[in-house]
């Protein structure tokens, strides 16, 4: 294979590429191409997936097989051209054959590449660093979190719905007098106050007392997800069986041997600061990267392609729908039931993909600038972590993570270390 013409087009980051497959490998490609269809063919004369090329290339000419073996050859073929002139293709927006034959074809590819981008001023940036110090009252937050953590709900008989209270209720809807999908449950447990229903609907139920039945008027919101009951007004009959509260415990020492292997509720607070200190700490670290990331997204200069941006949603929404699937769920079920559709679910990952994508670009621009190194000592400590944190053997995490992918993220994160170790964190 080899390049034989490199154009930059006008608009940024875009190139045509004129590339040459030579005669061995798409002979190569040909043929791999007739022991794959060849099963499928039937020529007279001869069994089912026993005809030879020869003859099946005389009846339906000699080209028969060579889409589908351009098609297998244009990866490589790319893979080595943008190598060549040292550029990384991110899209290929059109593949046109430009001659075939025996001794190999010709194509043109118009192609998006990873751009080329500047970045100075990284070194002592100015961070805040939030406080990491443990107050009484962050220490009787987290008590009462506990405490929320282990109540229970009682029936209450002497009293009216309040804000705050578990209803039990049977509900049933109508817009217009007829009943729609979905607006009809039994013995439902709904937290009044909890914005959980439509607007207006937990706020009529509140004044109500045990055994009422009665009605109340709600209006659909405008961009409510089913169509038919976007900005309707609906009647919904409402039966109330019962009226639950939250009871709290008493914090005490039988609290605490209750919640914890601490015996007194002193041990108890110190074993929380511990606790407390340690998020904290957590949660400072992370800001502090993350105060980072944007000052480094903002310093950043030059012409992203969208395509990296498509291409990063893509991969998120490809992640996600792995991690629905091992749930038992996929992703036409989820979006059904979230009320959006391709486009939206794309929306929902723009922000953060053009964030990732900046922030990758800043990071690989400072390790060039600063000739950041990757040893292979390097890459072998990296697979023993990975292999230690998803409990694997090494060579299993070697094979599903390339050495060279690998070799990036680590330089990456070099350059983020270069950056946070030179910055003025107060």
């Amino acid at each position: 294979m080899a390049l034989k013409e490199c154009t930059k087009k006008e608009a940024a980051n875009a190139y045509e590429l004129v590339v040459s497959v030579d005669g061995e490998t798409f002979e190569k490609a040909i043929n791999a191409v007739y022991k794959k269809q060849v099963k499928k063919i039937n020529i007279q004369g001869f069994r089912k997936g026993k005809a030879p090329r020869r003859i099946i290339e005389k009846m339906y000419g000699a080209e028969v097989f060579y889409d589908d073996a351009m098609q297998d050859c244009y990866p490589d073929a790319l893979y080595d051209a943008a190598k060549e002139v040292e550029v990384e293709i991110v899209a290929v927006e059109q593949l046109e054959a430009v001659e075939a034959g025996k001794d190999g074809f010709t194509f043109k590819a118009q192609v998006i590449v990873k751009p080329t981008m500047e970045i100075d001023g990284y070194k002592d940036l100015k961070i805040e660093k939030k406080s990491t110090e443990v107050t009484d009252e962050l220490i009787e937050k987290e008590m009462e979190q506990v405490r929320e953590r282990n109540s229970r709900l009682v029936t209450v008989e002497d009293r009216a719905a309040e804000n705050g209270d578990t209803a039990v209720i049977d509900f049933e809807g109508f817009v217009d007098g007829v009943p729609f999908d979905g607006g009809k449950a039994e013995d439902y447990n709904l937290s009044l106050g909890s914005g959980n229903f439509i607007p207006g609907f937990e706020e009529q139920i509140v004044g109500h007392k045990t055994g009422e039945e009665f009605s109340i008027t709600v209006n659909f919101p405008e961009d409510y997800q089913a169509e038919e009951l976007k900005g309707k007004e609906a009647e919904f009959k409402i039966v109330l069986h019962e009226i639950k509260t939250k009871e709290l415990p008493e914090i005490d020492d039988e609290f605490v041997q209750d919640v914890s292997d601490k015996e007194t509720l002193e041990e108890y607070k110190e074993e929380l600061k511990e606790t407390v200190a340690k998020r904290l700490q957590e949660e400072a670290e992370k800001d502090v990267d993350d105060q980072i990331s944007e000052k480094l997204m903002d310093l950043l200069q030059g012409e992203i392609p969208e395509a990296m941006y498509e291409n990063q949603t893509n991969d998120m929404i490809r992640d996600f729908d792995m991690r629905l699937r091992s749930q038992g769920m996929d992703m036409d079920t989820y979006m059904q039931y979230m009320g959006v559709d391709t486009n939206a679910l794309k929306g929902m990952y723009r922000e953060d993909a053009e964030k990732r994508v900046k922030l990758r670009l800043a990071l690989e621009t400072i390790a060039a600038k600063e000739n950041i190194e990757v040893t292979d000592a390097d890459v072998e400590d990296e697979y023993a972590k990975m292999a230690e944190a998803y409990k694997m053997d090494v060579d299993k995490v070697k094979a599903a993570v390339p050495a060279d992918s690998l070799s990036e993220d680590i330089k990456v994160q070099k350059a983020l270390d270069l950056v946070k170790n030179s910055a003025d964190i107060a």
